[in-house]
């Protein structure tokens, strides 16, 4: 009876040292502990153990990752022809008087190149890019899958508001994969991402990976060429981000896309940004509430005021008009730099409820009602919001 007694206990006892390691083992993966790790480290060797499982765990995760979707990324290309001159031109005398060019002088090249990356949100051929990728209304454009599958660009929605453009191309249900779209709202600095793209416009689904290093970052994207615009609330991540990226996206290590590679840092090394995943997901469903590329457009630039300010400075609150863009509706409706926009069709503004959170919700020739605070009284100026271009 003593024996059994015995052997009773110590089986309950290995039953719940057993229960504990397995408890941690759990908890470590689930709640990241690292209870097995620290029991595994305490063992000779162990260490190393555990950073040879964690680089094999990382590769893993990249490899699943690519080739889950890397499939869903594409390449953008340009095509246009365009009028150069030609020093050769028996037309062309460099001793002419001021040396200036005549129309017999040009002669047409045409352009053919890949110049940016995008990637798949629907089977009917949605495919997200930066608006500066496309920025050349003159020109077309085509889309090239992973296996070299061509399809054009048939339509091109440019966002005003964002670098961010939304291309169109018809393909067959099926044929194209869409990515699987994440939560940019609730990011961690140093989290694990991944970045795929046309690399200096040559090397096609290039992959690199590295870590946000930054939110909430303001930068100026663009291209001298192409003008620039101001971008706030971006991510900064080391991932290799290099001129070609632009339009690809930034994955987490779930394999869902958080960003959108929008700008490298010049004159610096593995500082690149991304436009969060969320804005993209606002712009999309802007296009599948109006079933239109078109969007809406007032045509000013503002900031917000607060009731905070308002008070301190003897304002309201609302949307303070900085700008007002030339042959906008804003303009044309008599909008004027200095106005406070209080209220759209009796809807107030704040923090939370923006003016371009309620303009993104009307459509094309809608007719609104503003409020509008000038010269310390209400006036109510009718609008119509016409389609960006």
């Amino acid at each position: 009876m003593r024996n059994f007694t015995r052997f009773l206990t110590g089986f309950i006892f290995g039953v719940v040292v057993f229960g504990l390691i397995l408890t941690g083992a759990i908890t470590d993966r689930i709640f990241h502990y690292k209870f097995l790790d620290k029991l595994i480290a305490g063992i000779p060797g162990g260490r190393e153990t555990i950073i040879q499982n964690k680089i094999l765990n990382e590769e893993s995760v990249v490899v699943d990752v690519v080739e889950k979707f890397g499939p869903s990324v594409v390449t953008v290309g340009i095509k246009k022809t365009e009028k150069v001159i030609d020093p050769f031109s028996d037309f062309w005398n460099p001793f002419d008087f001021f040396n200036l060019p005549r129309s017999q002088d040009f002669k047409e090249k045409k352009i053919e190149q890949d110049i940016g990356s995008g990637f798949v949100v629907s089977e009917d051929g949605l495919i997200v890019t930066n608006k500066h990728v496309v920025a050349d209304t003159t020109a077309s454009y085509r889309i090239y899958t992973r296996e070299n599958k061509p399809y054009d660009v048939v339509k091109i929605y440019r966002d005003p508001a964002n670098d961010l453009a939304i291309l169109k191309v018809n393909a067959p249900k099926g044929e194209l994969k869409p990515v699987e779209l994440g939560d940019s709202s609730n990011l961690k600095v140093g989290q694990f991402v991944i970045a795929i793209g046309t690399a200096l416009g040559e090397f096609r689904n290039t992959v690199t990976t590295g870590v946000i290093s930054g939110l909430g970052r303001g930068i100026v994207a663009g291209s001298p060429f192409e003008g620039s615009e101001s971008l706030d609330n971006v991510i900064q991540t080391d991932a290799a981000i290099n001129p070609g990226n632009s339009g690809g996206p930034l994955i987490n290590s779930s394999g869902q896309v958080i960003g959108v590679n929008v700008a490298v840092a010049s004159g610096a090394q593995n500082i690149g940004f991304a436009l969060p995943i969320n804005v993209v997901k606002d712009s999309l469903n802007n296009f599948n509430n109006t079933g239109q590329f078109s969007r809406p457009y007032l045509g000013v630039r503002y900031r917000m005021i607060d009731q905070k300010e308002a008070i301190a400075k003897g304002w309201v609150e609302g949307a303070g008009i900085v700008e007002v863009l030339a042959n906008s509706p804003a303009e044309e409706d008599g909008l004027k730099p200095g106005d406070i926009i209080i209220k759209v069709n009796g809807e107030k503004l704040s923090k939370d409820n923006t003016l371009a959170k309620i303009i993104s919700t009307k459509k094309v020739g809608d007719k609104l009602t503003l409020t509008v605070w000038r010269d310390n009284e209400e006036k109510e100026i009718k609008v119509t919001l016409k389609e960006a271009q």
